[in-house]
């Protein structure tokens, strides 16, 4: 069985990466971590040509983006061509806007959504989406996100599983990336840990509460590609830091 790569979520790292000179730096800091991966998501307005040489040059591919979903449905074509340039296969969305929150919304997401999802297939390219705690509402007896994968095709729709976010809705990281097997070719891992005041908060991999055995078990087995490190919030310290000891602490784990 094979393992999935570890990348960077570039957004962990936002803000070294809004202008060419700050993406060239942090790229090269990435790099010399370990990373071999990066998933493009809050970096600035750079000319995809050179992000494309920039990630080449230091020897990160492309795995994924983020993209707004107003992109998918009004320039859909620009955003082919920008991920030729990347030669990058998985794209994805952040999120919905609130106007999907409902039983009608998850019909019209993939009404929607499946002209795209075969315009991009005929390009070998694929769509994912990554959840947030949200989607986690229930209407009626399922969650939003049951029912969006439910009633989609997996060829139309990936997964893009957050460990976080599925455990500050209340469920289970395992159940969801085992329930997703075979449709996730991205899995976003980020810990989470919990303070003595109990406020919750972002953890470097392996320095919070999840169960990152069973959760890379789970990757494993459902064929996952690419576990791609997002930290959203560092606090007191250094991202890189952060990207640094999650890599190494993953890398202990048998990942690289």
């Amino acid at each position: 069985m094979a393992k999935g790569v570890v990348g960077a979520q570039l957004y962990t790292v936002r803000d070294s990466c809004k202008t060419l000179p700050d993406l060239q730096e942090s790229a090269k800091k990435v790099a010399d971590m370990g990373y071999t991966a990066v998933q493009l998501s809050g970096i600035g307005d750079i000319d995809p040509k050179d992000v494309a040489k920039v990630m080449a040059d230091n020897g990160l591919k492309i795995a994924a983006t983020h993209a707004p979903w107003d992109a998918f449905l009004n320039t859909l074509d620009e955003v082919i061509e920008e991920h030729k340039i990347y030669d990058c296969q998985h794209l994805a969305i952040g999120g919905l806007s609130n106007d999907y929150r409902s039983v009608e919304g998850v019909k019209q997401f993939i009404d929607e959504l499946k002209p795209v999802a075969e315009k991009l297939a005929a390009e070998g390219m694929d769509f994912s989406y990554h959840n947030h705690s949200q989607e986690l509402a229930r209407y009626g007896e399922k969650t939003w996100l049951e029912m969006v994968y439910e009633q989609s095709d997996p060829s139309v729709l990936k997964a893009e599983i957050d460990t976080y976010w599925i455990q500050h809705g209340g469920a289970d990281p395992v159940a969801w990336i085992k329930k997703c097997a075979g449709r996730e070719p991205l899995l976003h891992f980020k810990d989470m840990c919990i303070m003595p005041d109990r406020e919750q908060r972002f953890a470097e991999i392996g320095e919070g509460n999840l169960n990152w055995p069973e959760i890379i078990k789970a990757g494993e087995e459902g064929g996952a590609e690419y576990y791609l490190v997002e930290q959203d919030q560092c606090y007191d310290r250094d991202p890189f830091e952060s990207l640094k000891i999650s890599y190494d602490n993953l890398k202990a784990m048998g990942l690289s």
